[in-house]
């Protein structure tokens, strides 16, 4: 397999996994209905539905810059990042 072809999959991956992430509370919601219901044919439209959200919300996040502020905001408390920023500002050049 091609690297441009694992980096899409990989990024399609991404997106999924982050709205999942976010969403994933919903999945009990999901299955509580599917529960309820007894219908499977709806279930699996919601379900499906579900996924589809989870990889557009993902996309969106990346897209619009909401990922990086969410790095820049772990870097902050990340003590390595601070050694590494506090010497690489005080270096000479």
């Amino acid at each position: 397999m091609k690297f441009k072809t694992k980096y899409k999959l990989n990024l399609h991956k991404r997106y999924f996994d982050l709205g999942y992430g976010f969403t994933s509370y919903l999945k009990y919601f999901i299955a509580f209905i599917g529960l309820a219901s007894r219908n499977v044919k709806w279930t699996m439209i919601i379900g499906v539905a579900y996924a589809i959200s989870c990889y557009i919300f993902g996309w969106a996040w990346i897209k619009f810059g909401w990922y990086e502020a969410e790095i820049e905001v772990n870097n902050k408390f990340n003590k390595f990042v601070k050694e590494m920023r506090k010497s690489y500002n005080n270096r000479k050049i």
